[in-house]
């Protein structure tokens, strides 16, 4: 994207960073240093959380030559143990393990971060990194207050760094080409999107075992850090066999299914339509069905107003905005049925558009175009070529640590696509409709404002 609109620019006032806006979409800012390295420059990483999807993290780095494993941290001794065995069955025989975050940002032979930690440390740690000249590679949700998103931003440009965030499909083939349809116009004009996902969870859910002492070789208290202080359970950490950890069912850490799941489907919304942000958010959820000691929701209605989206209705600069009449923007919604599996387009979850000439819809399996017309076969796409994701997206957070442009899933974009799932949340929790004011990057009802500010226990501060 070679433009930034006037939002967009309101979006780092809003962050504490107006003298900023010239670098915001346009690349670095005047006068930045640009740290271009050689193609046969190795890059210096370490990860930072290394559970299930950091582990997963150095894999695909892996496989991406120019990445240089260097570090594991994680205050789970076991977990860190793992990563330092893993990293090293990899070809890289040199990896410290170390317990502290604070000694990865220390080391100035440290080029780059993975931050893959519980989602309540994402913002504190990308900010910290970034202060302390690490590039940075962050898992998706970015924030879990909106508050932080704008601060992560602030930190990028400030100190002039690379920040990718774990949205991956970004980078799939899958779904760049379904961005491309969507642009086209092949679609007809667009008025509604859905997202959704659906599975069949136990009415027991995760249990509800008793509050009771961390095990061996966790420090609970760092892992807790900016969030509440609370007693260990085993289901608030969450770290199991053969499952994603369970932390992201407590608000205190996460936002459920809307931003572990949603947050991936809807940035593909928003991929397609030039980051464009809902104007309103209404939104119905609760458990219904399980009984379990987890906070978030088990089946969840989300509906989006977009007004005047990117690319369709006529941001500067979007593909087609000046030979497509302005339909005022599009409905979106995202669907959670955990305890249904029922599926829709013959898929347990996607993203799809709705057009007046046909529908699409897309996952990570592939996408289909469904024409309107009357015998009209469907167009699918299943090629294995297309499907992979994560390794590409390496490939162009290394790409873009070379050359210092933004990356395809730079942590603005994120950050957007994170507070729509957030604002979801917050709809559903206070029983009313928000309205977002884009400009100043918060909501209109004033008695929801306090819930956008982040609460972090002494002696954490997000300080960029």
């Amino acid at each position: 994207m070679a433009y930034e609109s006037t939002d967009r620019r309101q979006f780092l006032k809003a962050a504490g960073g107006a003298a900023l806006a010239s670098s915001f979409f346009t690349g670095p800012a005047r006068g930045a240093q640009t740290n271009v390295r050689g193609a046969n420059d190795r890059v210096n990483i370490a990860f930072i959380g290394v559970g299930r999807m950091g582990s997963g993290n150095i894999g695909y780095s892996a496989k991406v030559p120019g990445f240089q494993i260097v570090s594991v941290c994680d205050v789970y001794q076991p977990a860190l143990e793992k990563a330092q065995a893993q990293a090293r069955r990899l070809g890289f025989e040199e990896v410290k393990a170390v317990k502290d975050f604070r000694e990865i940002l220390a080391d100035k032979s440290i080029d780059a971060v993975s931050i893959a930690t519980p989602d309540h440390w994402h913002a504190y740690l990308t900010v910290e990194a970034c202060k302390a000249g690490k590039d940075v590679w962050v898992e998706k949700p970015a924030c879990v207050y909106v508050e932080e998103g704008p601060k992560m931003v602030e930190a990028a440009r400030k100190y002039k760094r690379v920040v990718q965030a774990g949205t991956m499909q970004r980078s799939g083939g899958f779904f760049q080409k379904a961005r491309e349809i969507v642009k086209s116009g092949d679609l007809g004009d667009i008025s509604f999107c859905r997202t959704f996902q659906a599975a069949s969870d136990k009415k027991e859910g995760y249990g509800n075992p008793p509050d009771s002492d961390p095990p061996p070789g966790l420090d609970w208290d760092l892992w807790l850090g900016p969030a509440p202080k609370r007693p260990f359970n085993s289901n608030r950490w969450g770290v199991g066999e053969n499952r994603w950890s369970t932390f992201r069912y407590f608000w205190d850490y996460a936002g459920g299914a809307m931003t572990d799941w949603g947050v991936h489907l809807l940035d593909i919304v928003q991929f397609a339509f030039d980051e464009a942000m809902p104007a309103s958010v209404s939104a119905q959820g609760g458990k219904f069905y399980v009984n379990d000691n987890t906070e978030t929701p088990d089946t969840m209605l989300v509906t989006y107003r977009y007004s005047g989206a990117g690319g369709q209705a006529g941001y500067p600069g979007g593909v087609g905005a000046g030979d497509r009449k302005d339909s005022g923007g599009f409905i979106g919604s995202y669907e959670s049925r955990t305890v249904n599996p029922y599926p829709l387009y013959g898929d347990s979850y996607g993203t799809s558009f709705h057009g007046t000439r046909a529908t699409l819809m897309v996952n990570r399996d592939g996408y289909s175009v469904f024409p309107n017309a009357k015998g009209a076969e469907p167009v699918v796409e299943r090629s294995k070529e297309m499907a992979d994701m994560n390794v590409p997206h390496w490939k162009n957070f290394l790409e873009c640590l070379r050359t210092r442009a933004k990356p395809i899933s730079d942590i603005e974009t994120c950050v957007r696509s994170t507070t729509t799932c957030i604002l979801a949340n917050l709809a559903m929790r206070h029983g009313m409709t928000l309205d977002w004011d884009d400009k100043a990057f918060t909501v209109k009802q004033h008695e929801v404002k306090p819930f956008l500010k982040a609460k972090y226990r002494s002696p954490w501060k997000l300080e960029v």
